[in-house]
């Protein structure tokens, strides 16, 4: 694969193409965008571009660093060690290239530490941080650095995407369903048709709506409040699954147009909600998952925050 390759971004890979060219391609760059948005493909061929290859494999002097093991953040000690690691000469050329996965969960006091590395790495060192939310990162930081953009793909792209993934073979209702639930992200498309455990929240998410009204209260939060504690880790896929069932509701009861579904293989459950759901009731729960998403987002303990979301979604 080439730069030319990647699916979508078709501007920031010329900027790319042309900096690599013309010997412009600074020492220090940002790479921002969602998960799964495609943001280490980039950075990879990048890299092996910089070192004088065109095969995307293990390079010794490519250095990818990721968050370790049950860390939350990458602290100084880490960035010290990495910093070592920078300044170790190249094994195979005069280049080496540094890709920080995860770079917004460096500390600000990490952040700090590596300012200088960032602005003045060693000759043919070029440093490339893959970030998820930029608003992270020190201004300190951002002004030392070339920064890309990665947007979400329109959904010509997004379907081209999960074509050429031959492996995939899908019907036409499940590549529209993967093509609406991927909201414009090549990863979450993948994980959509792959990942087992995907299957299993978009599952649970469904039967959580549904038994709205066919359990009493002790029932229903009996049922499900352990069971959503496996998916602690999954929680805002979970929430956002659970959104995406009830908007999908909402929009068939409105229109009554299929095409518009999110969740066009789950078609005749949504058709079902839509039918025993108001209006009301449907826009109520979207407020409750939202504020429940949100809470999680804060690091408010997750069990309290999914029997709250379960107790008042009942009584709406």
């Amino acid at each position: 694969m080439s730069l030319d390759a990647i699916i979508g971004h078709e501007n920031i890979k010329k900027q790319i193409n042309n900096s690599i060219k013309n010997n412009r391609f600074s020492h220090g760059s940002i790479i921002v965008g969602e998960d799964g948005i495609g943001k280490s493909l980039i950075a990879r061929e990048i890299a092996v571009r910089l070192i004088g290859k065109t095969i995307v494999r293990e390079y010794g002097d490519i250095i990818q660093y990721r968050v370790k093991n049950n860390k939350k953040s990458i602290g100084i000690d880490e960035i010290r060690s990495l910093i070592e690691e920078i300044n170790k000469k190249p094994i195979e050329g005069d280049t080496k290239v540094v890709i920080i996965y995860n770079s917004h969960l460096i500390t600000e006091v990490a952040q700090n530490a590596f300012l200088k590395t960032i602005e003045e790495p060693p000759k043919g060192v070029f440093i490339i941080l893959l970030c998820e939310n930029i608003n992270k990162l020190l201004d300190t930081v951002k002004s030392r650095c070339e920064v890309y953009k990665l947007n979400k793909l329109n959904v010509e792209e997004i379907k081209n995407f999960i074509l050429n993934k031959k492996e995939f073979n899908l019907d036409e209702s499940k590549l529209n369903s993967a093509i609406a639930f991927s909201d414009g992200i090549p990863g979450r498309a993948e994980k959509f048709i792959e990942d087992k455990l995907m299957k299993e929240i978009r599952d649970i998410s469904l039967d959580i709506i549904v038994n709205l009204n066919k359990l009493d209260r002790y029932n229903y939060i009996y049922k499900y409040e352990n069971l959503l504690l496996k998916y602690k880790n999954d929680f805002d896929e979970l929430f956002t699954c659970i959104l995406s069932y009830v908007r999908d509701a909402l929009v068939y009861k409105e229109t009554g147009r299929k095409e518009l579904l999110l969740n066009i293989d789950k078609l005749s459950i949504i058709r079902d909600i839509s039918e025993k759901f108001s209006f009301i009731k449907l826009s109520k729960i979207i407020d409750i998952v939202n504020s429940a998403k949100n809470k999680s987002n804060t690091n408010v303990n997750f069990t309290l925050v999914c029997d709250s979301m379960l107790i008042k979604m009942q009584e709406v």
